[in-house]
């Protein structure tokens, strides 16, 4: 990733787990003392910049994976790969020995112990305008995790890294996402008692927005949570000309072109339809279609991965502006009384909209947008459409398939089992959910 192999030394970014389980701490005997690093900005600089680091490369192409394979996005290449091809199964074969779940599940709650770590150790510093963009900053891959672990899970750990003598209680998906809510709200009143830093900005990696992101990701898991009253004034706060990425490097590339489209030996896209039902897939002249696939000269399969994963270099979005427009539609329309005039208006800019018109190519180009009924079901099916489309392999949908109703028969699971390495450490784990 751009500008963080240097800074990232400072502390240890190869860190070792230890312990498999969340109610354990994660320590790295390799890295610098504690004391020094958490004491200095630059040093809480090196541990954030960590955290992106191994979110960017690690944590988000598992959640591609194990959401795209569950939502029928994608299907497995090569059934050599156990754990993804018994996420593409699905039910039963899908067990607390999943590698790739087992994966997300130890790396989001280190990211959000590293992330709490930076956030605790900043409140000490002095130069204010650096405190609170370290908070951002740490905030953003907080909430994403905690949204993470909210998304596959019913129940997530209530802590993270706490003794093994006092193993994890748990919380429901519900509050889970309430909590990141929480977070990024602590984050938004640091910033406003003393803004970002030039200095901070200088020394961060570049590509993220902070002040957006963190209100696009409290309108998500705000949405999520069910509170839309919250989700809509966050989406309102968005400047949806700007966008927030993850870029990528030659020394540190775009994982998910390495691991899946240059290597067509994972997964790849189901087709045209993006794994969508005949009443709600894509038009055949969707641009979001050609944007997010491509059709293979020779070979199989036929249609592979191109958009944000097309390139070692290939910057990877935290949200899509439209992502942002859609929520606003969506609010609007699971009001008491909807604004179905609204809703429409910003429904037919979703789908009117050129790939040239948005900040990051995205546009599905359809000049007559929304030509269905004007109601708020059916246009909160539209919104569901236009999110499986324009949101493809952002690691949403399986809660998305969730919040709309979907039925099971259009997922491999609804809920995913909990980890053995979890369940063996900590007896306050959930029992699995059946499907």
């Amino acid at each position: 990733m751009k500008r963080m192999k240097n800074i990232s030394t400072l502390f240890g970014l190869g860190a070792i787990l230890l312990f498999a389980s969340c109610t354990k701490e994660y320590k790295n005997p390799n890295a610098a003392s504690e004391p020094d690093v958490l004491s200095s900005p630059k040093g809480l600089m090196g541990v954030a910049v960590g955290v992106q680091r191994t979110y960017a490369l690690t944590v988000h192409p598992s959640m591609m994976s194990a959401v795209g394979l569950t939502t029928g996005e994608t299907f497995v290449v090569n059934v050599g790969n156990v754990s993804e091809a018994n996420l593409g199964n699905g039910g039963a074969a899908v067990d607390g020995n999943n590698g790739l779940l087992g994966s997300i599940w130890i790396s989001n709650c280190k990211a959000i112990y590293d992330a709490n770590t930076v956030i605790n150790a900043a409140q000490k510093l002095n130069d204010g305008g650096y405190r609170s963009g370290l908070i951002a900053y740490a905030t953003i891959f907080k909430a994403l995790a905690i949204g993470n672990l909210s998304l596959l899970w019913e129940n997530i750990p209530d802590t993270v890294g706490s003794p093994v003598s006092t193993p994890a209680s748990f919380i429901n998906r519900a509050t889970g996402y309430n909590r990141a809510v929480a977070a990024i709200d602590r984050a938004l009143a640091s910033i406003s008692a003393a803004p970002i830093s030039a200095q901070f900005l200088s020394d961060a990696p570049a590509g993220l927005d902070i002040v957006n992101a963190l209100q696009a990701l409290k309108a998500r898991y705000a949405l999520y949570a069910g509170n839309t009253t919250t989700a809509l004034a966050a989406a309102n706060a968005v400047d949806i000309t700007r966008t927030s990425v993850m870029n990528y490097e030659a020394l540190n590339p775009n994982p998910v072109f390495v691991t899946v489209t240059s290597s067509n030996n994972v997964y790849q896209p189901v087709d045209s339809t993006l794994g969508l039902p005949l009443s709600i897939r894509p038009a055949l002249t969707d641009a979001r279609v050609p944007f997010y696939t491509t059709v293979a000269t020779s070979g199989a399969p036929r249609f592979r991965m191109n958009g944000f994963w097309n390139s070692t270099t290939r910057s990877i979005p935290v949200y899509l502006p439209d992502e942002v427009r859609l929520i606003r539609a969506e609010c609007l329309l699971r009001q008491a009384t909807p604004d179905l005039t609204t809703a429409k208006a910003i429904i037919d800019a979703v789908l009117q909209q050129t790939p040239a018109q948005d900040p990051l190519g995205v546009g599905a180009n359809i000049a007559a947008g929304y030509t269905g009924t004007v109601d708020a079901a059916s246009m909160l099916t539209e919104v569901y459409r236009n999110r499986c489309i324009e949101l493809y392999m952002s690691t949403n949908k399986l809660e998305d398939m969730r919040r709309f109703g979907r039925p099971n028969s259009e997922m491999k699971r609804r809920n995913m089992p909990y980890p053995f390495r979890e369940r063996d450490n900590n007896p306050n784990t959930p029992a699995d959910p059946t499907f």
